[in-house]
């Protein structure tokens, strides 16, 4: 790959919401594309709109949940552009509801996209950006779930911590190696995006919980402002990406509750939007 050409990202869930601002931030920097997401109609769009801009760009209908399809998606970046810099695995999906009457099929769905998705673009990227030897990045979607649990949401909450702590073991992991690979964890609150169409709640609680829901992250940080940080901290080699402040006053009461030992409080906090704990 001749780097003189601008650095190659790829990117999961690209066809829209966060996935689609990182895509457009990522075009903006002159790097070349890879864009992946399930949405083969919203993807060609996406890829026709930054081919018009200039960009070089190449999409691929992915389901991160099969490994098999997250080696293709490798392999296709490996054949257009001959190396991979940036690896963002941003692809997620919603589903709310009380715990106990979310079904085993929605459990699963929720694991195999938000979390194994995760794991196989670690799995499959990482090894190539080991072997490549030069510097590179792994970009991998939490939220704010990720640290602070809302009721009606379980398979999100689980997921995104899950998410947390394996972002956590792979920056661990590559500093004890030396490896020039960095490691960003993005943890946003309310983000706009269409993320509640992906949503199947049956019972009543969790119908009415996602339609609060989906109305907040509408009125969220837009997908740009993110991607404007997510590259910020890029730059920076920083870990953390929590473009959200005011969240900050409820994880310290969890911890607290956490070192005193004592039952935990569900708080709500104020973010642009009232939303809470979601992307």
């Amino acid at each position: 790959m001749n780097n003189e050409q601008g650095p190659v990202a790829v990117i999961t869930g690209a066809a829209s919401g966060i996935g689609r601002g990182l895509a457009e931030q990522a075009a903006q920097q002159g790097m070349r594309l890879v864009l992946a997401d399930v949405d083969a109609q919203g993807l060609q769009a996406l890829c026709a709109q930054l081919q018009g801009q200039g960009a070089a760009v190449v999409a691929c209908v992915t389901d991160v949940a099969d490994a098999s399809q997250v080696e293709r998606l490798r392999d296709v970046a490996l054949a257009r552009f001959g190396g991979v810099d940036l690896l963002f695995n941003n692809a997620g999906v919603m589903q709310t509801g009380y715990s106990w009457e979310i079904t085993g099929r929605q459990w699963q769905r929720m694991l195999d996209i938000n979390l194994l998705g995760v794991i196989n673009g670690v799995r499959i990227f990482v090894p190539l950006l080991l072997e490549q030897g030069r510097p590179g990045h792994v970009i991998n979607t939490a939220s704010l779930a990720g640290f602070l649990s809302s009721p009606l949401m379980a398979p999100y909450n689980v997921t995104k911590q899950a998410v947390v702590a394996l972002s956590e073991t792979l920056h661990y992991e590559l500093a004890m190696l030396g490896a020039p690979i960095g490691v960003s964890l993005i943890c946003p609150g309310p983000v706009a995006s269409e993320i509640m169409a992906s949503n199947q709640a049956g019972d009543e609680a969790g119908q009415s919980f996602g339609a609060l829901l989906d109305s907040s992250i509408r009125q969220g940080m837009t997908p740009q402002a993110l991607a404007r940080e997510v590259f910020a901290a890029i730059a920076e080699k920083r870990f953390w990406v929590l473009p959200h402040k005011d969240f900050k006053p409820a994880l310290e009461q969890r911890v607290r509750s956490i070192l005193d030992e004592t039952n935990p409080q569900f708080q709500m906090f104020d973010l642009p939007g009232d939303a809470h704990a979601a992307r």
